[in-house]
């Protein structure tokens, strides 16, 4: 696969902004999805020992990827504890 890009690279070298960005999207995709993965408190991977981890959040906690204007640090708890 490799090869072939780099042949076609060499025949073409306008081809090589395209590669580049074709490769630092996926790798920004596969980061984020990764990330979705592990760092998402609606993801369970361990059912043993954190069956509903989603409970176990703080309510200051911030796991959004971005928030506009919102300080997590003044909300007051909304849910009641289990």
């Amino acid at each position: 696969m490799l090869r072939l890009m780099y042949q076609q690279a060499k025949r073409h070298p306008s081809l090589v902004p395209l590669f580049a960005f074709i490769g630092i999207g996926s790798f920004g995709a596969g980061g984020y999805l990764l990330r979705l993965a592990l760092r998402n408190p609606d993801v369970c991977w361990d059912h043993k020992n954190n069956p509903e981890p989603w409970n176990r959040q703080d309510a200051t906690h911030q796991y959004k990827f971005y928030a506009v204007n919102l300080d997590y640090s003044k909300l007051k708890k909304d849910r009641p504890d289990f």
